[in-house]
């Protein structure tokens, strides 16, 4: 795994986005937030490359706003 310190800030960022979506999903009982949090907060450990994080959690990210009900 990368472990250079904007893989870490991306990691730590995505994640903690991902705890609130998946939190805030629990609480209204809505699906997409739940899914996608979980997304958020496991991607990471499976992507190596710092660049691909980033894209992948901000498109992730995204898809929060896109599929809020």
């Amino acid at each position: 795994m990368n472990f250079t310190s904007a893989a870490l800030f991306a990691s730590i960022i995505f994640g903690a986005i991902g705890l609130a979506a998946f939190v805030y999903g629990k609480r209204t009982g809505a699906l997409p937030p739940i899914v996608i949090g979980l997304a958020l907060m496991i991607y990471p450990y499976f992507i190596p490359q710092t660049w691909l994080l980033y894209i992948i959690g901000c498109i992730l990210s995204g898809c929060l706003f896109i599929f809020r009900e």
